[in-house]
């Protein structure tokens, strides 16, 4: 029998979301919290791998289990049991082989950019000095939109058989003294938001012209980029299936 879990999690104190030996992850997390409450050694599988420091507005990962879970205030449970930094959403009942990750269609991210010091987002927005052109950088992020290879913005020691993501949205947006950069593709390479960003920037302070960052990306040279923004200003905030994967919210007492 397979559940969905949806979470979401401040990354300041986690390595990432996958568990790795001698670190603490939030995979680890959560299948200590299942495992201790359902009474048997629990195995997730998570939508995706958000890096050391990356949060999450709404992640998914599945389990299986012998049979339903029936706990009363599961939800309540499991935030009390859980750390602060991270929370249970809602759960779903799903086809057993109903899957996080391979069913999604698409995953959105965003980077939050400070634009004005501000004491209040030092572990939640990358803080910058100076105020980019937006005009410029929006022009280059629609240009991504019409590129499917994004070997140029991914970390070169990866092991994955493509480099294409089909992005379907890449756009700036002022909202008060922050920056936030959203964009959304069928998938991810590792580094890859935070290395597109970092090259945008470069576009909006004018290091380097619209042109240039063409060549970047049709060069598939990572050296060519530029330099990947810090992992605290980056959220994942959605994952999407498709309808073949009924997401009804258990009701619990």
């Amino acid at each position: 029998m397979r559940y969905f879990l949806e979470i979401a999690y401040n990354g300041k104190n986690y390595c990432g979301w996958q568990k790795q030996p001698d670190e603490n992850t939030v995979q680890q997390e959560i299948e200590h919290f299942l495992s201790t409450v359902l009474q048997q050694e629990i195995n997730t599988m998570g939508a995706g791998r958000t890096d050391a420091g990356v949060h999450a507005r709404q992640m998914y990962l599945h389990f299986d289990v012998s049979e339903a879970i029936n706990i009363p205030n599961f939800l309540y449970k499991a935030n009390s049991f859980l750390p602060p930094d991270i929370s249970v959403l809602n759960y779903y009942q799903v086809k057993d082989d109903d899957h996080t990750r391979f069913d999604a269609v698409a995953r959105e991210y965003e980077y939050h950019v400070s634009i004005a010091k501000d004491p209040f987002s030092i572990d939640a927005a990358y803080q910058l000095k100076n105020f980019p052109d937006i005009k410029l950088m929006n022009e280059a992020a629609a240009s991504l939109l019409k590129y499917s290879n994004f070997q140029a913005f991914s970390k070169v020691r990866t092991e994955v058989k493509t480099f294409n993501c089909k992005v379907t949205k890449a756009e700036w947006v002022l909202k008060n003294n922050k920056l936030v950069f959203t964009i959304s593709a069928d998938r991810f390479l590792r580094n890859m938001v935070r290395a597109i960003v970092g090259t945008l920037l470069e576009v909006g302070s004018r290091k380097i012209t619209i042109e240039d960052f063409h060549k970047i990306i049709a060069s598939k040279n990572r050296g060519n980029a530029g330099t990947s923004v810090p992992a605290h200003g980056l959220y994942l905030t959605k994952v999407i299936y498709p309808e073949t994967v009924s997401l009804q919210p258990i009701k619990t007492t």
